[in-house]
């Protein structure tokens, strides 16, 4: 990757996401243009031109090429939790004040996510969180729980999935697990998850 190739498309970046985060698979661009709800010869384009970029690896099998993320490469690492810094502020506008309210576990928390249907549409029951933490941190973190609750911003129920990082590893191919840190938005710590995300990646290789 160099200085020259270093622009990206609103829709390159949404496949190099997609492909990250979806660590435990590999897709051809007719799946990522169904996927994402673009052309098929378009979505070709951009994954040759994002393997050019040194983002992605491709594999050719048969009659098609297969993509993944490069996860063996340091810069597209570094671009990639540049990116994931930024879905903080791309948090749907009925999230608002959920987002803000989140706020206050930064510092004490290792890494957050939001999953599940809150996410994706309007018309949700309840809303989803993971917090990724330490058992030392227990006491703070309920107590943050309890400062959201009694606020009412958040009109809605939140469900919180409490785990440590070793959990998360020593669940990684369970279907439920590999849903959670795929279809989710990083709410606190893109580093950590970006790290969480190439060890996953890494055992699953192994």
């Amino acid at each position: 990757m160099d200085v020259n190739n270093i622009q990206f498309t609103k829709i390159e970046i949404q496949i190099a996401k997609y492909l990250f985060k979806h660590y435990n698979d590999r897709y051809n661009p007719r799946q990522l243009a169904r996927i994402l709800g673009i052309n098929h010869a378009h979505a070709n384009k951009l994954c040759n031109l994002l393997a050019d970029k040194m983002l992605l690896t491709k594999e050719d099998m048969g009659n098609s090429a297969f993509f993944s993320y490069e996860y063996n490469n340091k810069l597209a690492i570094k671009f990639m939790e540049y990116m994931l810094s930024l879905e903080e502020k791309e948090f749907p506008k009925w999230l608002s004040a959920l987002s803000h309210s989140l706020k206050k576990f930064k510092g004490y928390v290792g890494m957050g996510l939001v999953f599940g249907s809150s996410i994706k549409t309007r018309d949700f029951n309840d809303i989803d969180i993971l917090l990724m933490y330490g058992a030392e941190r227990s006491k703070d973190v309920k107590k943050i729980k309890d400062e959201i609750r009694k606020s009412e911003l958040v009109e809605k129920p939140i469900r919180y999935v409490d785990i440590a990082e070793k959990d998360i590893l020593q669940n990684k191919e369970g279907k439920i697990f590999y849903n959670i840190l795929s279809e989710s938005l990083v709410f606190d710590n893109p580093e950590k998850y970006a790290e969480v995300i190439r060890k996953c990646r890494k055992q699953m290789s192994i």
